[in-house]
């Protein structure tokens, strides 16, 4: 058997049903890695370890007895930290609020997983109020990538994308309001599905923000789906919920029945990598020598719309900021500062107003160019992974957001989209590929996104904690199964 920290979920399941493995030796094993990577990556803001090895003697008591509570039952599973969970305080990644007070209740995606006997190791690391796409926070510090540990994992879910690369456990989740779960992904060479808006439960709900499933493999984020999918009133943007196994018939798929947009270049934001954009090109070309018709489309954001979504989000972190008392203002990280202040300082209701209807063109715009395709691929990213300490690509807070051109439209527009990785780079920085599906298909994108996963080359084995001076010691390949 391999070693533990590579089984999936799926994996793990399997062997706790022919009793081969038990919930209390896997998570000790997950809690020994924690230990053997933190030092260097910086992946968890809390490790709850008599908990989990507590929930992973209950569920082994299930597995005995024959009476497992969820097919993901005694499974190791890490929650973003701002997904509340009972009894843990939830900063929100910023030192404003390092005195916290714990938590009365879960989130729903939590109670979910909690329901399901999942066993939670504890929380993963973010950056000040999830508005970086960089694993720098004001309260954790850097968390760094553990392919490269000189390199970002983006954000904001960054600590879950880390971990994930780490081996700390199969499952992770995090949250995704303009690419925090894709962007993660892309850079770390893990899978992740921001699914459509309200198809799992967040609270409180925000337009745009979602919860979603951050693993190594497709058919694992398709069973978390199974669970994070299950209702919770609390949202009231919520989709109705409908009964679904959403690991059922993942490579059923007819590709010679698709026909997929490329959007090579969103013509905003950072120019896009010669290797980013190889990497999709490549991912097009396999889907359409399996049989799928492929055709390249042309850009649908403008920079009014790409600026009216940064516009907005700065009007809204303005206001939190502005809600602050002058002593705690201190404590925001500078660039968060700057970035919420610098122009949002003076907008007048009509500038807000602007930025909201440049969203509302935005998501039109989306939805219209998706629909003559069932699914597009594009790159995630339009960078490789950036410098570790850093809060954004080019370090201007001015100019926060230049690479979440291809992420940011999916959530106002709140369709589906998925991040696999596909290849590596030349210097063996992972390079992942986005697939988009029309709203409300996430089954499909999911479907796909295994079959991208089928036919992509030969991936490099996952990094081990025994690092040489650049940053990671891995060099061999594994299948990309």
């Amino acid at each position: 058997m391999a070693a533990l920290h590579h089984l999936s979920a799926h994996e793990l399941v399997l062997a706790y049903s022919r009793g081969e493995l038990s919930p209390l030796e896997v998570v000790s094993a997950a809690l020994a890695r924690i230990d053997a990577w933190e030092p260097k990556i910086n992946a968890m803001y809390r490790v709850a370890r008599d908990a989990a090895l507590e929930q992973a003697r209950d569920a082994e008591a299930r597995w005995r007895a024959g009476a497992p509570l969820s097919a993901l039952d005694g499974v190791p599973l890490t929650i973003k930290e701002n997904l509340y969970t009972r009894g843990d305080p939830a900063p929100i990644g910023t030192l404003v609020n390092k005195e916290a007070p714990p938590q009365r209740d879960d989130a729903p995606a939590a109670a979910r997983a909690r329901e399901a006997g999942c066993v939670l190791l504890g929380k993963t690391t973010m950056p000040d109020y999830g508005m970086l796409s960089s694993g720098l926070s004001s309260l954790h510090g850097v968390t760094r990538n553990p392919w490269r540990l000189d390199r970002n994992p983006s954000g904001s879910s960054s600590g879950a994308a880390a971990a994930a690369v780490a081996g700390y456990a199969p499952l992770h989740i995090g949250t995704d309001i303009g690419g925090s779960v894709r962007l993660p992904a892309t850079h770390c060479g893990i899978f992740a599905l921001k699914p459509s808006l309200g198809r799992i439960p967040v609270y409180p709900p925000f337009m745009g923000r979602v919860a979603g499933p951050m693993t190594r493999t497709v058919t694992d984020a398709a069973l978390l789906m199974n669970v994070l999918s299950r209702p919770d009133a609390r949202d009231f943007m919520s989709l109705p919920f409908q009964e679904h196994d959403y690991a059922r018939g993942l490579d059923e798929l007819d590709v010679k029945r698709l026909k997929i947009g490329l959007l090579p270049d969103m013509k905003v934001g950072l120019p896009v990598n010669d290797e980013v954009r190889a990497a999709a090109q490549a991912a097009a070309n396999a889907l359409a020598d399996a049989g799928a018709v492929v055709e390249e489309m042309q850009s649908f954001l403008t920079l009014d719309m790409f600026d009216g979504m940064s516009r907005f989000f700065e009007a809204r972190l303005y206001n939190d900021f502005m809600a602050l008392p002058p002593e705690r203002q201190q404590n925001v990280l500078p660039f968060i500062a700057e970035w919420c202040t610098w122009r949002a300082a003076h907008f007048t209701g009509r500038d807000v107003m602007q930025a909201h209807m440049h969203i509302m063109a935005a998501r039109e715009a989306a939805v219209a160019a998706c629909q003559p395709f069932d699914y597009v691929l594009s790159p995630v990213s339009p960078i490789l992974p950036y410098e570790a300490e850093l809060p954004a690509p080019g370090n201007d807070p001015r100019d926060a957001f230049p690479h979440i051109a291809f992420t940011v439209p999916y959530n106002m527009s709140e369709q589906p989209a998925a991040s696999v990785n596909w290849t590596a780079s030349r210097d063996g920085l992972p390079i992942g590929v986005q697939i988009v599906g029309r709203r409300f298909d996430d089954v499909g994108v999911l479907k796909l996104a295994r079959l991208v996963e089928q036919l992509r080359p030969a991936q490099r084995a996952w990094p081990e904690p025994r690092f040489k001076d650049e940053g990671w010691s891995a060099s061999s390949l594994h299948p990309s199964g």
